[in-house]
C-alpha cells in the first residue's frame, strides 16, 4: 500500500462539509424542490445516493443529475465538480469553515426558514450561531442620535447576555457590531460578499476585530464582490438567525424594513425606536408601530417581551463588567439635512454643527465632544444655523430642523 497523502480530490470527497457544499451548487434546486427532498428524505444527503433515474423523476434539470452522477463515481474531471472542488480547497486555504445545512453548529431556526442557506462560509467562531440572538438593523445614513442609540442599546443588550447580529454596513449596522464589541463579546456580521472581502472598506478595522471575537458569516463563495442583489437576499438570513429585530433609525424604503417584514414572516418579534417628526429616518420605524411593531424605549422594553422566551432556554448569562472592552466607534456616515440645500455661504464649521446635530436635542457639551469645537465658535455657528431655520433651542440642548 502506498504511503502518499491522500489525493488533492479525495480530501474533498472524504469532507463532512463537501456535500453540502455540493448541494448548494447543484442547478435547479431551489426552495420548491428543496422542500421536497426534504419531505422525501430523513437526511437529505440520501439525495447524493439516489439514482438519475430518480432525480429525473424529482424534476431536476439534466444539469443537476449530471454533477450528482459525476459526484457518486467520484469523477473529479466533470468540470462542473471540479468547480465545486477548486471552491472547496479555496475555502481551506483560506482558513474559511464550511457550515452545512445537517451540521450541529447549523443553527436550528434558521433550517425552518422559506430558503435556509444550504452552506454558510464562516470565519470566526461558529459556536456562536447557536446562541439567541437579537438582529440590530438602520439606515446606513444615519443621524448622530440613531447612531448613538444603535451603539448604546447594542451596548447595553450584549451586557445583559444577548448577542448582537447585524449586517456589517456603514450607518447603524456597523454602530450595532461596535457597541456589542464593546460590551466584551462577539457579535455575528451577516454580509453580503464572500468573507474574505471587505466591503465596505471603511470597516476593515471592525471587520477583523469582529472575526477575532465574533463571526462573519455569508451564503456567497469566497470573493464574490458586493452586487446590490446580495444585500436585500442576506436580510432572511439576519432575521432568520434572531429572535427578534430591533429597527432603529428607517426611511420608508428602507431594506431595514425588507428585513422587518421577513421576521415578520418568520414569526420574531419586531421592535422599532421611534423618533422626532421632523426626522425622515424616523419614519420607516412609526410605520413599522402603526402595524404592531414594538415602540421601544428602553432595553427593558426588548427584554420583557422576550425574557420568557430566553430564560426558559437557560441561554442568556449577563456579561460581567469588567469583561467590559472599550472599542472606538466606526466611521459612520451621519444623514445630510433634507428638505431644502444648505446655504451656499455656511462655513465647514456651520456644517459640521448641523451634522453633529440629530433631531432629539443634544447638549452644547456633547456639540462641544462630538466637533472639537470651543465653546464661543460652537455658539456662534448655533446662532448662524438658527436664523437660517435649522436648529432651534430645545430643552436640554438644541436640534435639527431640517
Amino acid at each position: 500500500m502506498s504511503d502518499r497523502s491522500p489525493s488533492f480530490p479525495n480530501a474533498f470527497f472524504d469532507d463532512p462539509a463537501s456535500p453540502w457544499l455540493l448541494l448548494a451548487h447543484v442547478p435547479g434546486l431551489g426552495v420548491k424542490r428543496w422542500q421536497a427532498v426534504c419531505d422525501a428524505y430523513t437526511n437529505p444527503l440520501d439525495l447524493l445516493k439516489a439514482s438519475s433515474a430518480t432525480h429525473k423523476a424529482m424534476g431536476l434539470p439534466s444539469a443537476a443529475w449530471q454533477l450528482l452522477a459525476a459526484w457518486q463515481r467520484r469523477d473529479e474531471s466533470f468540470p462542473p465538480l471540479a468547480e465545486v472542488i477548486a471552491r472547496f480547497h479555496e475555502t481551506r486555504a483560506g482558513n474559511i469553515a464550511l457550515v452545512g445545512w445537517g451540521h450541529d453548529d447549523y443553527p436550528e431556526a434558521l433550517r425552518h426558514i422559506q430558503d435556509p442557506p444550504l452552506v454558510l462560509y464562516a470565519r470566526g467562531d461558529t459556536r456562536l450561531l447557536a446562541r439567541p440572538q437579537i438582529a440590530v438593523v438602520g439606515s446606513r445614513n444615519a443621524t448622530r442620535s440613531g447612531l448613538d442609540n444603535a451603539h448604546s442599546f447594542s451596548r447595553a443588550l450584549s451586557q445583559r447576555g444577548y448577542l448582537i447580529t447585524s449586517g456589517l454596513a456603514q450607518g447603524i449596522d456597523g454602530a450595532a457590531h461596535s457597541g456589542a464589541l464593546a460590551a466584551g463579546v462577539g457579535t455575528i456580521a451577516v454580509i453580503g460578499t464572500g468573507v474574505d472581502v471587505i466591503y465596505p472598506n471603511a470597516h476593515r478595522t471592525l471587520t477583523a476585530e469582529i472575526i477575532h471575537r465574533g463571526l462573519v458569516i455569508s451564503e456567497f463563495p469566497p470573493g464574490t464582490p458586493p452586487k446590490p442583489g446580495h444585500f436585500p437576499r442576506r436580510n432572511r438570513i439576519i432575521s432568520g438567525l434572531s429572535r427578534g429585530i430591533l429597527v432603529v433609525e428607517a426611511s420608508l424604503r428602507s431594506g431595514s424594513l425588507i428585513t422587518a417584514r421577513l421576521a415578520l414572516e418568520q414569526g420574531r418579534e419586531v421592535f422599532a425606536i421611534p423618533g422626532s417628526i421632523h426626522n425622515p429616518l424616523a419614519r420607516g420605524c412609526h410605520e413599522l408601530i402603526r402595524q404592531g411593531a414594538r415602540l421601544v424605549e428602553t432595553v427593558d422594553d426588548i427584554e420583557e417581551e422576550l425574557s420568557a422566551w430566553w430564560r426558559g432556554s437557560g441561554d442568556v448569562e449577563p456579561v460581567p463588567p469588567e469583561q467590559e472592552q472599550q472599542v472606538s466607534r466606526p466611521e459612520v456616515a451621519v444623514a445630510e439635512p433634507s428638505g431644502h440645500p444648505l446655504p451656499e455661504f455656511l462655513e465647514p464649521r456651520e456644517i459640521a454643527v448641523l451634522k453633529a446635530l440629530g433631531y432629539d436635542p443634544r447638549s452644547t457639551d456633547q456639540l462641544c465632544l462630538a466637533t472639537g469645537l470651543p465653546a464661543d465658535q460652537l455658539m456662534q455657528s448655533l446662532l448662524t444655523l438658527e436664523m437660517e431655520g435649522l436648529v432651534a433651542s430645545a430643552p436640554g440642548g438644541f436640534q435639527r430642523l431640517a
